[in-house]
């Protein structure tokens, strides 16, 4: 939840170009971020594998004019529309870019290549066909913000009652890694979105960082069985909420231009 996701770089950084705001060389370069190379496979009119630079310039030239983000999860496919393969593909990488203006959608497959003390990792995103429907449950900024601070308050509460905040190694670890990324956190959203994206892309983070500590940190005081059960049925919802406004807020330039914002 506190990594931003590749689905999320792949949709900000190319709505920014094709809206022009920035070259493909920058946009690509956030994109790979600290991987060693991404490729896309299978998109129409290609043979074969890829570059981004190339990939993203076919992409508009088959039409695209934006890029949305889908976080699914069991039970929850956020932010897609179909059809069941794709669908299928996407819960199981746990995240998909769907393209607005040419059915297609993109699902990343991560791959670590090289020796022992040399790893890389490469990512190969497979182009497939998607349904032009709504995404499924992806709210307005608005309604994210709110359901966020909302979540935000629950997630402290549960946090505190069952004594998995305190000041252990892991929990300070998670705090100093929140507080880094929000030292760049301008820097996650591409140039061209609003600043009311920003703002609750950097709140689902210090939500998604409340969950990761209550998870990685040990059962805390949540000692018995019961209790493990509460904080997880208690926690559950809170995640949700984050994932949720986490796709509103990559997803808001695509929105803004349907509304004639931009």
């Amino acid at each position: 939840m506190l990594s931003e996701p590749r689905s999320g770089r792949l949709a900000a950084w190319g709505n920014a170009l094709l809206a022009g705001f920035v070259s493909p060389d920058d946009a690509v370069l956030a994109i790979v971020g600290e991987d060693a190379v991404h490729r896309v496979e299978g998109l129409p009119g290609e043979a074969g594998p890829v570059g981004l630079t190339l990939a993203l310039g076919r992409l508009r030239a088959l039409g695209v004019t934006g890029l949305r983000v889908a976080l699914p999860a069991p039970g929850h496919p956020l932010g897609l529309s179909g059809p069941p393969d794709f669908n299928a593909r996407a819960l199981d990488a746990e995240e998909a870019v769907v393209c607005h203006g040419a059915a297609l959608g993109l699902v990343p497959e991560v791959y670590e290549a090289g020796p022992a003390g040399d790893v890389h990792v490469e990512v190969v995103w497979h182009s497939l066909p998607v349904r032009e429907a709504p995404p499924a449950d992806v709210p307005s900024l608005g309604e994210a913000e709110r359901e966020l601070a909302e979540a935000l308050r629950e997630a402290t509460d549960v946090l505190s009652r069952l004594d998995v905040a305190g000041s252990g190694p892991v929990s300070e670890a998670a705090v100093d890694a929140y507080r880094a990324r929000a030292e760049r956190g301008r820097e996650v959203l591409a140039p061209g979105y609003p600043p009311r994206a920003v703002r609750v892309l950097e709140l689902a983070q210090r939500v998604g960082l409340l969950i990761s500590v209550a998870y990685e940190n040990g059962h805390g005081g949540a000692v018995s069985a019961s209790e493990m059960a509460a904080r997880t049925e208690a926690l559950r919802p809170v995640e949700r909420t984050a994932r949720r406004a986490q796709v509103a807020a990559y997803n808001a330039f695509v929105e803004e231009r349907e509304r004639g914002v931009r």
